[in-house]
């Protein structure tokens, strides 16, 4: 009997603690934040005006399976440097597809990984270019997007900046180097690819010619976002990867193997 009668007492005091942790839990929403992307297929990209891509929809499910989801209204798809610039000054603001990286690493709050990628220095097949080294770029002309890993790479290796020139778009960047106004393009090698395709340039006439870096791509929050609502994702984007689909395999996989 006493057990029971300590029981029923504690019991009000049990559920007024779960009813005041109501509020904090209310204000870490995933569907009150802004996020911020670019064309970068085919994980971000747009389809008749609509944002899509592998990265798109492991945010919506993610969100989803937590019960905070994510509506298609809070993405904004820009510039990089734009998006970049606005996550790393506005309070509830998160950049995806970002990659991880050691001079990244304490601007932001991280969830992910969400894939792979790989950055690569991109040369014309009939330029006879050769890199053994990085500082080897140097006395070319290389084309970067502005603010993007590959350009931020090429700073921590040594390569000036006057020997790089900066442009918003990668389809810029492909034609440039098609026509010979730029010799070298750093990017991810499959959205680079991609994109030259979507301006009429043939991409099997460039060449991998130096590996800048591998590494995952991550969503990036603002660093003053509550680590709750940062943990949330986290926590979506796991119970994706740990939940099988009607294929057998995870929705996380299932998502991927759409692209």
């Amino acid at each position: 009997m006493r057990n029971v009668i300590t029981y029923r007492h504690l019991l009000p005091i049990i559920l007024l603690g779960f009813l005041l942790s109501l509020p904090s839990l209310a204000r870490a929403s995933l569907s009150e934040l802004s996020f911020y992307t670019e064309d970068y297929p085919p994980a971000n990209f747009l389809v008749e005006g609509q944002i899509t891509g592998y990265s798109v929809d492991l945010l919506m499910a993610a969100s989803a399976i937590v019960n905070d989801s994510v509506d298609i209204s809070q993405l904004t798809l820009q510039p990089w440097a734009r998006s970049y610039r606005t996550v790393l000054t506005q309070k509830d603001s998160v950049l995806f597809s970002t990659t991880r990286s050691k001079h990244r690493e304490n601007l932001f709050r991280w969830v992910g990984p969400i894939a792979d990628i790989k950055v690569v220095v991109l040369a014309r097949k009939d330029s006879g270019i050769t890199l053994d080294s990085p500082m080897d770029m140097a006395k070319y002309r290389i084309g970067v997007i502005r603010d993007d890993i590959g350009e931020q790479s090429l700073l921590s290796m040594g390569i000036p900046r006057d020997s790089m020139q900066e442009a918003s778009y990668v389809t810029v960047l492909a034609e440039q180097l098609m026509k010979k106004r730029i010799d070298l393009l750093v990017y991810s090698e499959r959205a680079a690819y991609w994109w030259a395709k979507q301006v009429g340039v043939d991409p099997t006439l460039f060449k991998p010619v130096y590996v800048v870096r591998e590494g995952e791509v991550y969503f990036a929050f603002n660093k003053s976002t509550d680590p709750k609502v940062v943990d949330k994702l986290q926590l979506g984007l796991d119970m994706l990867r740990s939940t099988k689909g009607e294929s057998g395999m995870s929705l996380y996989e299932e998502i991927l193997s759409r692209y």
